[in-house]
């Protein structure tokens, strides 16, 4: 089956799937190829980094199991040198392995087995996440100020879900720019951790909401064990402080 394009003007997002199942692989490079996106496959982390030296890639598909070096692993070290989006797909569905893939810095998490076409529509939604984040400084004309909210060198704006810090763009991962949604439009009041999980995240665990408000943090403080903007309330949840 073939989704309705998500842009027809755009260029076809270039994804790499990282998986060891050669069969599924295969099934995924068609169906996408089919709903518009240019895919590359390989089956083990070593492979990846290869493909990651020579083509720039809009997003990865990772398998967390696999032989020799895990889908974690690989991903924790591609997190520390950039900030490529990153969707997890895994025979492993319990809560403590979702929030193991919020940890090293994935995107989203889907479970096999799954419909292709909510893969499609998740790797769209991320994409489109992503896509607000430019590559060069924006233009201070180009922020609407009624959307924006600042603290200290930092500027969100709400509706492109975009954060930066003197002009240049600071990436967010999906539960990030969420998160921070959420606590703008709280701003300066505790909300508590069932309140930050979207509605269409209701699953969304404490601990994994604790986990992105660290995540978080790194990004926004300068030093995040003592915040100075993104802080804690004991026994209420966080508070965003704004200027």
């Amino acid at each position: 089956m073939v989704l309705p394009a998500a842009d027809p003007a755009s260029l076809p997002a270039l994804v790499l799937i990282v998986d060891d199942d050669t069969r599924l692989s295969d099934l995924l490079q068609r169906f996408l190829g089919e709903n518009g996106f240019q895919t590359v496959a390989v089956h083990s982390a070593a492979e990846a980094r290869e493909k990651l030296e020579l083509l720039a890639f809009d997003i990865l598909i990772v398998d967390v199991m696999m032989p020799g070096e895990s889908g974690v692993d690989f991903v924790r070290s591609v997190r520390a040198e950039q900030d490529v989006p990153i969707l997890f797909l895994t025979a492993l569905g319990e809560t403590e392995d979702r929030i193991l893939g919020l940890e090293v810095g994935a995107d989203d998490y889907l479970v096999k087995p799954f419909d292709p076409r909510e893969l499609v529509l998740r790797l769209r939604t991320i994409l489109r996440r992503a896509a607000a984040v430019p590559s060069t400084p924006l233009p201070e004309t180009e922020t609407d100020e009624a959307d924006t909210a600042h603290f200290g060198p930092f500027n969100f704006d709400r509706k492109r879900r975009l954060l930066t810090r003197a002009g240049e763009a600071i990436y967010l991962t999906s539960g990030e720019a969420d998160l921070l949604v959420a606590l703008v439009e709280h701003a300066g009041q505790p909300i508590a951790r069932e309140d930050l999980a979207p509605d269409d995240r209701a699953t969304i665990t404490d601990r994994a909401i604790d986990v992105a408000i660290t995540r978080l943090r790194k990004k926004i403080e300068t030093d995040p064990k003592f915040p100075r903007y993104l802080q804690t309330i004991r026994g209420k949840g966080y508070v965003l402080h704004l200027d």
